[in-house]
């Protein structure tokens, strides 16, 4: 195959058709190297914020024509707040629709908005107000038609277990409730940030995998929590891990059994009952999808019957557990209750990054998940500054973390939701609660609101998802073991740091040891291809293409990446005449990743070994001239594509034979 490439050169030779090719090559390198020169930081941060703010290009008018100045500001309107656009379109059918939606989310998120609130460790009434006030500013802002908005249990679990670190919700309960709407305020300031700046990123550094085992890990921990409630024990542990917890129900059980503080079985008795009637209209509800309103009114429908009981037969006399005073009314005002100064402000800062990751992270996957089953796209940003702009309002406004759930998103989405809407109509019904209802949940059973939680978890713990990342990826399984056991036995804050680290461990390996590939031409086609994939791919003598398929080269895999140079030798067979680099791939280098390019034709040239480049990015050119690489190893060196480069090597070894 080589001599018969190398009589078609000589062929071409002879017709002077290179000088032609060498006229086009010199035209094309031009063209990289003329590139203008990348913008600088502070201009792609303008730049994010401005395609937040106006995604379509338009720019905001202080013009004096009034008609281009009112057009611009309702197309700033309507991407600040997309409502204004499709509720234009609204029709008596939809609303039908996302009414019936409303209702029956509002019967589910009553008894669990109670429910996160316990977990939280905050009163009743916010767990309320957190259905409130969120969903109204997320139908407004947010982009997602089936998502349902309010409290969760991963994100209470995870405030819960933080913030009484640093204040104690039993000994100071005003001090703790004002320290929670700081950190929801902080968690909406960073949800913000990320969507202004475009930092999406930062979440998908909690990776899917690791998202999969924290949540399967926190759903066993707040299960565990909840047998404070179903089993009616006074003394609890305040610490998260599985062994505290459990050790904490056997003494407290022992403790009661054998004094004088008599146990209560009543309590027990009661949640297991509902429970197993809740997790009974859980699988009928899947069975069949027409019973999908079962399961949703089934946790309010608990409560109603429940409390009767416990009304009728004063079983609050006999030791069952009741939640008592629910304070009603609308939410009150709670910007006067924000903690900006003292010793915990730095604190406050840092669980509200916590939060606001988890909380995003969650609610973007459900929104996603139910955005591509109806066929639109779901904006990540609009979504993080929806939500981040939801929990400032929300903190100023008696409630803590609101994010997306997945629970309630399903009812809504089986509902038949068809906007927003759905939201509006389940946040006036709360209202309405609020208002009329308080008083009845007086007699209402802690246990109910316990089976209500635990009947909810289930849906948390993906096994399935489990076994497929074990079986496509082991290291993605890692971080997803490591996250579980990691809530499971340390503690929540301590399964999130082995979360992250495992997932960023995993990028580090993957850019310390950047991949070298060999390059061969396939044969009857002009690509080049790796030649230990395709090992059909043919060399050609005297040249060796090397494709970087690193995205970056820098101070973390240069020494690597220049390490490999020893294994040219290895590689070649005879003499190495020339060597081309395929920097296709190559987003970034910095200077350490410059040294090495430096080292490297260093050692070519002192072997008498020609180095050629290949197609580098904007970025990288504009660096190397910068640096003067390319000055150093010449321009004519340099060119768009590989079969360019072996032609030209080619050209030159037979001009210089």
């Amino acid at each position: 195959m080589g001599s018969v490439h190398h009589t078609e050169v000589s062929s071409m030779r002879e017709q002077g058709v290179f000088s032609l090719e060498d006229n086009g090559h010199s035209e094309r390198s031009q063209w990289m190297l003329d590139s203008p020169n990348p913008p600088p930081l502070w201009k792609k941060l303008f730049s994010s914020v401005k395609e937040t703010i106006f995604p379509h290009g338009n720019k905001f008018c202080f013009s004096t024509k009034k008609k281009t100045c009112q057009g611009h500001v309702v197309s700033f309107l309507q991407t600040l707040f997309p409502i204004l656009s499709w509720l234009r379109n609204y029709k008596a059918s939809k609303f039908k629709d996302d009414l019936l939606a409303g209702l029956t989310l509002a019967s589910l998120s009553i008894p669990q908005s109670i429910g996160y609130a316990n977990l939280a460790k905050l009163d009743p009434e916010y767990g309320l107000y957190t259905s409130v006030v969120p969903p109204l500013i997320y139908a407004m802002m947010g982009s997602s038609r089936e998502i349902a908005i309010g409290p969760v249990a991963v994100v209470s679990l995870l405030l819960s277990s933080l913030v009484q670190k640093v204040e104690d919700p039993v000994a100071n309960p005003h001090a703790y409730r004002n320290f929670v709407f700081t950190v929801t305020f902080f968690t909406g300031i960073f949800q913000t940030a990320f969507g202004v700046f475009r930092l999406g990123f930062l979440v998908d550094f909690l990776s899917h995998a690791a998202l999969v085992g924290f949540m399967a890990g926190a759903a066993i921990i707040i299960g565990l929590q909840q047998l404070k409630g179903l089993l009616g024990i006074s003394h609890f542990t305040t610490k998260t891990d599985a062994v505290s917890v459990l050790t904490s129900v056997y003494k407290s059980l022992h403790h009661q059994i054998t004094s004088a503080e008599k146990w209560c079985p009543l309590n027990f008795v009661l949640g297991c009952s509902f429970l197993i009637f809740l997790l009974i209209t859980r699988f009928l509800g899947r069975r069949n999808k027409k019973l999908f309103w079962l399961p949703a009114i089934s946790p309010l429908l608990s409560v109603v019957i429940s409390t009767s009981i416990v009304y009728l037969s004063k079983a609050d006399k006999h030791g069952v557990n009741i939640i008592k005073h629910v304070k009603g009314g609308l939410n009150p005002s709670s910007a006067h209750l924000l903690e900006f100064h003292g010793e915990h402000v730095g604190q406050a800062a840092k669980i509200g990054l916590i939060c606001a990751i988890i909380a995003l992270t969650e609610a973007i996957a459900v929104g996603r998940s139910f955005a591509s089953i109806k066929g639109y796209h779901l904006d990540g940003n609009k979504e993080m500054l929806s939500m981040g702009f939801m929990n400032i309002v929300g903190s100023l406004s008696s409630c803590y973390v609101a994010t997306g759930s997945f629970s309630r998103t399903a009812v809504n989405f089986s509902a038949g939701c068809q906007t927003a809407v759905s939201n509006i109509v389940m946040a006036i019904t709360v209202i309405v609660s609020l208002e009329l209802f308080t008083r009845l949940l007086y007699y209402t059973p802690v246990a109910i609101l316990a089976s209500i939680i635990l009947s909810a978890l289930p849906g948390l713990i993906d096994i399935s998802e489990a076994c497929y990342i074990w079986k496509v990826d082991k290291l993605d399984f890692l971080a997803c073991v490591g996250a579980f056991l990691g809530v499971l036995f340390a503690s929540v804050e301590i399964g999130l740091i082995v979360a992250v680290t495992i997932s960023f461990a995993k990028i580090l390996i993957q850019a310390i040891r950047p991949g070298i590939e060999v390059l061969g031409r396939v044969p009857r086609t002009e690509a080049f291809c790796d030649v230990t994939q395709y090992p059909m791919a043919i060399s050609t003598p005297g040249i060796i293409v090397i494709r970087i398929s690193s995205g970056s080269l820098c101070f973390a895999n240069a020494n690597f990446w220049v390490s490999d140079d020893d294994d040219i030798k290895a590689t070649s067979k005879g003499r190495v005449q020339a060597v081309i680099l395929d920097m296709t791939n190559l987003m970034n280098v910095d200077t350490s990743g410059i040294l090495a390019l430096e080292e490297l034709h260093k050692r070519l040239l002192s072997r008498g070994v020609e180095l050629a480049m290949i197609n580098p990015r904007w970025l990288v050119i504009h660096k190397l001239k910068l640096a003067h690489f390319v000055d150093k190893i010449g321009k004519q060196w340099i060119f768009l594509t590989v079969g360019e480069a072996v032609d030209a090597c080619i050209s030159s070894k037979f001009a210089s034979a």
